[in-house]
């Protein structure tokens, strides 16, 4: 049986290797497993499906962001807790997306040094951007403008993926719970 709530928009914002999509999955499978409607918005399948076409100028990465958080609010307001992992790496487009839902927003900034994603490098972005095969990657030749006040921080070089998703769970079970009952 599926649990109904008002949506939340949980969005996971950090340099690519961090482990956005990884604590997003994990909290993704715990949510289900409580029989909560949920649902993961990778940046990168968006990008594939939704956003194809889009380069990375600041213009094209703020459409494809705004595009996932118009998806995000449709999934939101049919009771769907939707987690998005993305870069998003400006903060005015985070704020804007913010600003402009009727969901709860619930800022996650999944945080690790450059160095550390660089050694981490899961797509070999970095690789390529460092030896020149790769240009506007963000952290390299492109800003990441990380948020003031998230909501959550999760510094995954100082902490294991468990301890991550336990404090984003904390923080969106109130969240649930008060909208079931309202």
């Amino acid at each position: 049986m599926t649990t109904s709530c008002n949506g939340v928009i949980v969005w996971f914002t950090g340099l690519s290797g961090a482990g956005k999509s990884t604590i997003a999955s994990r909290v993704f499978e715990n949510l289900v497993s409580h029989g909560i409607k949920s649902e993961v918005l990778d940046g990168d399948v968006v990008r594939q499906h939704i956003s194809r076409g889009l380069g990375f100028s600041r213009e094209d990465r703020n459409e494809n962001i705004r595009r996932i958080g118009f998806v995000a609010e449709l999934l939101a307001r049919n009771g769907v807790v939707v987690l998005v992992s993305a870069i998003s790496p400006y903060r005015a487009i985070r704020d804007e997306i913010r600003h402009t839902s009727a969901a709860s927003f619930v800022e996650v900034y999944v945080s690790a040094p450059l160095d550390v994603c660089e050694q981490r490098d899961p797509k070999g972005l970095y690789r390529k951007a460092l030896s020149g095969e790769l240009r506007q990657v963000t952290g390299i030749d492109d800003p990441y403008e990380p948020p003031i006040g998230p909501e959550i921080t999760c510094p995954t070089h100082e902490e294991p993926v468990e301890a991550s998703v336990d404090r984003v769970l904390r923080t969106l079970w109130p969240l649930l719970s008060s909208k079931s009952a309202g």
